[in-house]
Formats: C-alpha cells, sequence, structure tokens
C-alpha cells in the first residue's frame, strides 16, 4: 500500500510508460532467483553487439579480490589507438543483490567513443551470500590491480574515473573513499549517477517512494538488508560500505551527482553532495524533476531523460579535456 506522505510527482512523459519498464516497484527476495537468471542470451548478444559498436577489444582477467579470492574484470579497449588512454573504472549496478559487471556499460559508452576511454569493469560478489565488506573490498582490489597494470593495459594511471549506477555507485563512492584512506589509486573523477549511499532509511524521500516507482523503499531495504544483516542502521556499519555515513570528504577526486526527484535516494545524494562542498571539494549536482530511478536508462527517449545524459556527458567532456 503506498505510503501516505505526498511524493514528488513523477514527469508525465516517464510516467506514461512507467508501467511497461518490467520492473516492479518492490524487489523481494523471493524475486531474486528469478531475476538473477535473466533473459537467456542476452549478456552474450549486448558484449557482441557493444564490442561492434564502438569497435573494440576485449580481454578478461583473473585478479585478487577480498580475503585472496578469485575475482574477474574485462577491459574494453578501442581498436587501432596508440598511446596512453584515459580510463573508466566501472562498478555496476544492481542493489548490491543483481546483476553482473556487463550490466551499464551502455551508460558510460559515449565517454568510449569521445575520449577512446578504456573500460575496466569489475564483477564484484553479491549479497546477500557475500556481504560487507566483499563488495566494495572487491571493487577496491580491482581497482589496485587497474592502476598496477595501467602500462600494460594502455592506460593513463592519471586520468581513471570511478563510474558507477545505483549499487555500482555507492560502491564507487565507497571505493573512493578507500583509495583516499589507503593513499592507494590517485582518481582523477568519481561519476554517481543516482548512487545507493545511505543504510539508515531515515530520509523524507525514502518514506515518500514506497510502493510506487522503480526500486522503492522496500526494495532499498532488502539490498541493504542482504548487505549488513542486523548492522544495517547500527554503528557499525563502515563509510566504505555505506558512504554517507562519511563525516569528512575532503580529499575526494571531482565528483558529478545526479539522482530523480521521485527517487529512494534524491536525499542522500544531495546531502552528499553538499558535503562534499562543505569539506572545499569539487561536486556537480542534478536532481531531474520527476524522475524515477534509473529513468534515464529505462526511457532513454524522454525528454528529461535526454538533458540528463548530456549533462554527465558534458561533465566528463569537461574533466577529460580540461
Amino acid at each position: 500500500m503506498p505510503n501516505p506522505i505526498t511524493a514528488p510527482p513523477f514527469d508525465p512523459e516517464l510516467e506514461a510508460v512507467l508501467s511497461t519498464v518490467g520492473v516492479p516497484p518492490t524487489m523481494t527476495a523471493e524475486m531474486l532467483p528469478e531475476f538473477r537468471k535473466g533473459v537467456p542470451g542476452m549478456a552474450e548478444n549486448f558484449i557482441e553487439e557493444f564490442i561492434a559498436k564502438h569497435d573494440l577489444e576485449q580481454r578478461d582477467e583473473t585478479v585478487t579480490g577480498y580475503n585472496g579470492d578469485d575475482i574477474a574484470v574485462t577491459i574494453f579497449t578501442p581498436r587501432g589507438v596508440e598511446g596512453t588512454r584515459p580510463a573508466v573504472f566501472h562498478t555496476h549496478g544492481g542493489g548490491m543483490i543483481l546483476g553482473d559487471r556487463f550490466v551499464g556499460l551502455k551508460q558510460i559508452s559515449p565517454w568510449i567513443d569521445a575520449h577512446k576511454a578504456i573500460v575496466v569493469t569489475v564483477e564484484y560478489r553479491l549479497a546477500p551470500e557475500f556481504p560487507d565488506p566483499y563488495p566494495v573490498e572487491d571493487c577496491y582490489a580491482a581497482l589496485a590491480w587497474t592502476a598496477e597494470n595501467a602500462t600494460d593495459l594502455g592506460i593513463d594511471p592519471e586520468r581513471i574515473i570511478i563510474a558507477g549506477a545505483s549499487a555500482g555507485g555507492g560502491l564507487a563512492a565507497g571505493t573512493a573513499l578507500l583509495a583516499r584512506d589507503r593513499k592507494g589509486p590517485k582518481l582523477f573523477g568519481q561519476v554517481l549517477m543516482c548512487p545507493m549511499l545511505d543504510d539508515r532509511d531515515a530520509t523524507i524521500s525514502t518514506q515518500q517512494i514506497d510502493g510506487i516507482g522503480v526500486w522503492d523503499r522496500g526494495s532499498n531495504l532488502l539490498g541493504w538488508n542482504s548487505l549488513l544483516g542486523d548492522r544495517r542502521g547500527t554503528d557499525d556499519v563502515s563509510i566504505y560500505a555505506a558512504p554517507a555515513r562519511a563525516t569528512d570528504l575532503s580529499g575526494l577526486p571531482p565528483a558529478f551527482i545526479d539522482t530523480g526527484s521521485a527517487e529512494v535516494f534524491r536525499d542522500e545524494d544531495i546531502a552528499y553532495a553538499n558535503r562534499i562542498w562543505e569539506a572545499g571539494g569539487v561536486a556537480e549536482l542534478h536532481v531531474w524533476q520527476g524522475g524515477f530511478h534509473g529513468f534515464e536508462g529505462l526511457v532513454p527517449h524522454a525528454s528529461v531523460s535526454q538533458m540528463a545524459l548530456a549533462a554527465r556527458n558534458n561533465w566528463v567532456d569537461r574533466l577529460l579535456n580540461g
């Protein structure tokens, strides 16, 4: 039953197709096995088309993740490009419980075309089978491997951007914090697309988006409970798992943060950008009126989606051309 707290309206163009996007407002644990199956052959077909469209070479590597376990990374390199290139280190979305390293590549593909950027995407392990700190530590381990092997990969180590959407945005933020605190790879920028940052379920936006839209309050609690278990909402949660808990956001790379006005993550994303500014850092924040979670990927033809995509790509262009 929808929450009685009034939610902001959806953009009319987005709302018109909301019922057809194939994503229920609330994800439950019982749905996980089916959603994890995906559509047979879709991933393979997508990768083949992705490589052909952007004229890429694919290289798969096994690297050492958290606890010394093997995890996979895939590197996509533009063909025929000499010298070192900027790189996008990609952490996929999926609420910490879904997805693989090929989810979300379409969102970063314009940067391949515009800048001949190399993409490194990591197969971090998912909750609840692999709870915190597995996901963020896997991401950091793969980032460290990328920086250590930058010359071999053709990457300019001074121009590595970390990027992710939803849970991937939260993991990108957490990995950037780890890189800062461990004096690890120096990131050039972070692109946090509708990032999942706060486990505490205490904002107005999480109360508003309950039983409506995409990835509502119930879905979000499922994701966080899967990741953190009984620790969710307590003091026993690190800033790397839930970056919204960080009180010191100084010393971070420039950040691009975007979110919709009608999604659970709105308030935590706004607060995160604000704390970067309070620390004297660099952030660009966009809150798109009427946007539900992941609207620009689910309904890319909508006017607000086109504006959101253009703003994000423009920020990356300015960063890499600067």
